[in-house]
């Protein structure tokens, strides 16, 4: 197995730290929604859409994130986002109405789109596709911290009973604006030595093959399909799991329901990572296929839970649907040449996050968990179904 050279492991643990705060900032919101529900006197329908006002933008906005990350580099597009998503949870705190909070988060998930197509280019352009796999496995990992400590921030303080939900989004602002500087340092050492090396011409290690825009856009289809998954169970997960009956009396809801999210979503770091090993050139369609129809099991398993075991449903479906990123994003840079992998990620984070947007709103409109769940495993059984024909179109690529 190829190691990264230490200098590569340092910018790929630093972009994995922003890619822990994009989905904290994501996160958040889920961790929150029932509170901003019983402070608006609003249902799970108007905080669905609450939702779908984040994502939705999280997802269009990055093909032209990817665009900009092309034409002038990752690494300012990323102090750009961290930046953005300060000033915008610093509305948040300050919304003095439900119209305009949607306003906020709509503008929040605008910033948050820059980060995917902007930082797994940047990955991807730094390591080889022997190394990429791990890195991808690394970035995934700590972007699931990134993903269990919306939850697991919000039950430490809400524990207190000294803050609210506005604090909890301006206390966000502190790490994204520590990130933000440790990145400026690397872009200013970046541009210095960019400046000081002399021009030399080297051969690329990874020829630019010409896209198979049908494969692309398969896979595209299937990880669009698996994102309103991803929404759905992400913005719910801590009200799913307020009813599974484990709460001891000295816990207060909000606290409870989001110390049981971030132990669900801290399952997800263990797929992420068990995926990234198994992440090889020439297997990686075969494994998505496998942990997409994965997803399906586990579903119908919350669809029918009761008590208990719905907590360990979700368990189950956090690790077996998160190892589809390190796969998924090694496959985006298989189909795509370096010189437009930013864009090439930012139109398949368009479509995953895009398409996904409706999960939350999906799941919102339908009365109850077995009709939401037992929704969502069709479409995780479609997503499987769009993968298994992108390997039957490489097969068939090998064979002619």
């Amino acid at each position: 197995m190829s190691r990264m050279p230490i200098s590569t492991f340092r910018l790929v643990v630093l972009i994995s730290c922003a890619h822990a705060l994009v989905h904290t900032f994501e996160l958040a919101l889920p961790a929150v929604e029932q509170m901003i529900g019983d402070e608006y006197g609003v249902g799970k329908a108007s905080t669905g859409a609450l939702g779908m006002a984040w994502r939705l933008p999280f997802g269009l906005g990055a093909v032209l994130a990817g665009i900009l990350a092309d034409r002038f580099g990752s690494r300012p597009l990323l102090i750009v986002y961290l930046v953005g998503c300060s000033f915008t949870a610093v509305l948040a705190r300050w919304a003095p109405s439900f119209n305009m909070l949607f306003l906020v988060m709509l503008s929040m998930g605008c910033f948050a789109s820059i980060y995917h197509p902007a930082g797994l280019a940047l990955i991807s352009r730094e390591t080889t596709p022997e190394t990429r796999g791990s890195a991808l496995g690394l970035h995934g990992i700590i972007g699931s911290l990134g993903i269990a400590g919306a939850p697991f921030g919000a039950m430490l303080l809400f524990s207190t009973g000294n803050f609210g939900w506005r604090d909890y989004y301006l206390i966000l602002t502190i790490p994204a604006m520590v990130i933000a500087a440790r990145l400026l340092v690397d872009e200013r050492r970046h541009r210095k030595q960019t400046r000081t090396q002399p021009v030399t011409v080297t051969v690329d290690p990874e020829p630019e093959a010409a896209i198979c825009w049908r494969r692309y856009l398969v896979l595209v289809s299937a990880g669009a399909l698996s994102g309103v998954v991803y929404g759905a169970f992400m913005h719910f997960l801590p009200r799913y799991l307020d009813t599974a009956g484990l709460r001891p009396e000295t816990w207060t809801p909000a606290s409870f329901r989001n110390a049981l999210a971030a132990i669900v979503l801290g399952f997800g770091a263990i797929g992420q990572g068990v995926a990234g090993r198994l992440c090889r050139p020439g297997r990686l369609e075969l494994l998505l296929v496998l942990v997409l129809l994965g997803n399906v099991p586990p579903l119908l398993w919350m669809a029918f839970a009761e008590g208990p075991s719905r907590f360990v449903a979700a368990c189950v479906l956090a690790v077996i649907h998160f190892m589809n990123q390190p796969v998924y994003n090694s496959l985006i840079a298989q189909h795509i040449p370096a010189s437009r992998r930013s864009l090439g990620y930012g139109f398949s984070n368009m479509m995953c996050f895009g398409i996904g947007a409706f999960g939350p709103c999906f799941a919102g409109q339908l009365a109850g968990d077995t009709a939401v769940y037992g929704g969502l495993a069709v479409v995780a059984a479609a997503a499987g179904g769009l993968a298994a024909y992108s390997l039957i179109i490489r097969d068939q690529r090998l064979t002619a």
